[in-house]
């Protein structure tokens, strides 16, 4: 197991995920990262995600991968 955290960030804000995710393997880390990011834009806020990216990092702040949101959203009608 791998302790794994999930850091946001877009151009103007950052959010730190202080606790992370215990995680067995990078195919498990890539199911929660994106849950967490389906969770953040089905939330009822006047934020546009579609320049926010998920940044996986691991206990060493050392980068795992990235995930942009607009790869969940989908392109704007």
């Amino acid at each position: 197991m791998t302790r794994l955290y999930f850091h946001c960030s877009n151009a103007q804000d950052t959010w730190v995920d202080p606790t992370g995710a215990e995680l067995r393997n990078l195919a498990e880390a890539d199911l929660h990262a994106r849950r967490l990011v389906r969770v953040l834009i089905a939330e009822p806020t006047l934020e546009d995600w579609r320049d926010w990216t998920m940044h996986v990092l691991d206990e060493d702040d050392e980068p795992v991968f990235s995930l942009p949101f607009a790869a969940a959203l989908g392109r704007p009608h």
